[in-house]
């Protein structure tokens, strides 16, 4: 059998091409797999839980969060706001947050602030009437809603009206006070979210 030559460049071609080939198939493999780690679309609507950098907001402003498709307020009160909760507790359904469901006030809500830290409201944004979205309305002077008003967050749709805690007042359609999500602290300047401090590792 008479000697076959060897092409050596061809060979080259042959074994590159298919490392190429090879490495383009891991790949396109391993993506999908890997993706399949993340929490999926459905899973964050369903409550994946949302950490939130709190380093930013100003005193006085809240900023609203998506989570579980909800609107969440978070809100810096100013000391102002804070010295004026107890005044108004003549006139709220459930001034010391002690009534209605864990879920609708966590343990570490019922307080006057119902909050963790006094200064940091969480709250979900949704009217406890008909489940629209309340204005925010800090500012402590007479408004035609309120002559009496020390700021807080107003429902123009049906006039219900909750205070600088999320309380509602009584005589108002709205028949609780404002839900406070799951959440708690992950560090000075980061909130999560969808977790109790409790559950918290």
């Amino acid at each position: 059998m008479a000697n076959e030559v060897v092409d050596h460049g061809r060979r080259r071609f042959l074994t590159a091409t298919t490392a190429v080939v090879g490495g383009v198939g891991v790949v396109t493999a391993v993506v999908p797999f890997i993706k399949s780690w993340e929490p999926s679309a459905r899973a964050k609507s369903a409550g994946a839980p949302v950490t939130i950098d709190i380093s930013k907001i100003e005193e006085g402003q809240r900023v609203t969060y998506p989570w579980r498709g909800l609107p969440v307020f978070v809100v810096n009160r100013t000391k102002a706001q804070l010295d004026a909760l107890p005044s108004q507790d003549a006139r709220l359904v459930d001034a010391k947050s002690d009534s209605g469901s864990a879920e609708q006030q966590p343990k570490y809500a019922q307080n006057e602030t119902r909050s963790i830290k006094p200064e940091w409201l969480v709250l979900v944004g949704l009217c406890t009437h008909l489940g629209c979205v309340p204005d925010f309305v800090p500012v402590m002077k007479p408004e035609p809603f309120d002559p009496d008003w020390k700021g807080g967050f107003y429902c123009p749709c049906h006039k219900s009206r909750y205070d600088m805690s999320g309380r509602v007042y009584q005589g108002v359609p709205a028949p609780k006070n404002l839900l406070v999500p799951p959440y708690h602290f992950m560090d000075d300047t980061h909130i999560q979210i969808g977790v109790d401090p409790k559950e918290a590792g």
